[in-house]
């Protein structure tokens, strides 16, 4: 029984979203989860043992994970829910949570007068956090929606030179400082106090 990618170079499927998962994102409340899901179709006498098809999804649970993965099956492969079956479906967690570091992300949206490819950077401790970061700066400066936004590729960028946009180059400097524009000066301090404290001048 063999296993397969949808896109053997990168591992990762095209991201979309179908009308039913559109609802169900709303990043106040929920943060997006890497999955990986692994289904096939259900065997048959023709074929006793289907090929398997890996993709890496992000989704706020379980539910959604799912559905995603059978809405990409359906559009590449033509293999429906009623016809196959999920094999695994487990979470994939950042290797090193506590190190910032640079991720490159390919994406195609849907805009109102069609549809574009875009390559954005991000600044983020993992890929999840990258990801929503995408997701709210599409939605703040092109009005893109959740599902018309389509991941094509993440990739951590471990190389300084590979760097490409200005905006996370200006934070690889070695002597980067930032500026304290609002700093209380520490007097004597008193257990009970007759006002309210305040640390304007």
């Amino acid at each position: 029984m063999g296993e397969s990618n949808i896109f053997s170079s990168t591992g990762i499927p095209v991201e979309s979203a179908n009308s039913h998962d559109r609802q169900a994102t709303p990043f106040g409340h929920w943060r997006l989860t890497e999955y990986q899901v692994i289904g096939r179709h259900l065997p048959t006498e023709a074929n006793p043992t289907p090929k398997l098809y890996r993709m890496r999804i992000f989704a706020p649970n379980t539910v959604v994970a799912k559905s995603r993965f059978w809405y990409f099956l359906t559009q590449l492969r033509k293999v429906k829910k009623a016809n196959g079956e999920i094999v695994s479906l487990n979470v994939i967690h950042e290797k090193r949570p506590l190190k910032v570091k640079n991720f490159g992300i390919w994406l195609r949206y849907d805009s109102r007068s069609g549809t574009h490819n875009m390559y954005k950077e991000f600044r983020e401790m993992s890929r999840t956090e990258a990801v929503e970061a995408l997701y709210q700066d599409m939605a703040a400066r092109h009005r893109a929606r959740f599902g018309s936004i389509h991941i094509l590729k993440v990739v951590e960028i471990e190389k300084a030179d590979s760097i490409r946009r200005p905006y996370i180059k200006q934070l690889l400097s070695k002597n980067l400082k930032f500026p304290l524009p609002h700093r209380s000066a520490s007097g004597n301090k008193k257990v009970f106090a007759y006002s309210r404290p305040s640390t304007f001048a």
